[in-house]
């Protein structure tokens, strides 16, 4: 099974081709380039590296979020597309997950992992789990203790610190409060690696769904969206 995983989620994200379990390949993209310039091109780039196209992937996976709502978009709509075209089974998997499950690596049973990501405006996107025994990249690997959310640094990790009553918490992301002996810093790496062998574990479970079926995690409501109540308020206010 040909799995090919797409993350937009950050501004340069991450593409991966997988053949089962095994990886053939992860890129990295230019993040001086919007999403929606270079997708295409660097996809037929990554696929044709390996003598591949399009018809040739059997399985779709893409992050689901949170982050960036513009590069979500493009990455979901991107996935959708291709697979809707060929008829093709795609898997969503949470960015904040991911990240835990690269974080859980040398972790063991009943340690923690937060992950986060810069939400911008001061904020961060982060969610909290504990490691069980069970493999990587299986979902029954973490144990969800705080949902995905949103909130400034210092909120989040005094939120954890009640959650784990002082236990140490491997922090992995981005915007990580290097001075805090609380936390175990592991700095972020490409997702689409992670996401795609989350999605083959999914897939062999049932669990793929159809293109139209994928769900963004926005956590946040979209800038644009809160402008528009704003100004409508406004209007209201002035009538």
């Amino acid at each position: 099974m040909r799995t090919l995983a797409l993350d937009t989620t950050t501004r340069a994200g991450s593409l991966a081709l997988l053949d089962g379990d095994r990886l053939l390949d992860e890129r990295t993209g230019d993040a001086l380039r919007p999403h929606a310039e270079r997708l295409p091109s660097e996809i037929i780039a990554l696929l044709s590296t390996h003598g591949l196209t399009v018809a040739d992937v059997d399985l779709f996976a893409v992050a689901a979020g949170p982050g960036s709502f513009t590069g979500l978009r493009i990455g979901i709509a991107t996935i959708q597309g291709l697979a809707f075209v060929r008829q093709r089974p795609v898997v969503a998997v949470s960015a904040l997950e991911a990240l835990a499950q690269i974080g859980s690596r040398d972790s063991s049973r009943g340690d923690l992992v937060g992950a986060w990501i810069d939400a911008h405006r001061g904020d961060v996107f982060s969610a909290l789990y504990g490691v069980a025994a069970a493999p990587m990249f299986e979902d029954a690997r973490l144990v969800e203790i705080e949902g995905p959310a949103v909130d400034d640094p210092a909120a989040t990790k005094e939120r954890w610190s009640a959650l784990t009553n002082a236990s140490t918490v491997v922090l992995i992301g981005d915007r990580l409060p290097l001075d805090d002996a609380r936390f175990t810093m592991v700095p972020p790496s490409p997702l689409a690696a992670v996401i795609g062998r989350m999605a083959v574990c999914r897939a062999r479970r049932g669990e793929a769904i159809t293109a139209a079926g994928i769900q963004p995690l926005y956590v946040r409501r979209p800038d644009a969206e809160v402008a528009r109540e704003r100004a409508k308020t406004l209007l209201r206010g002035g009538e």
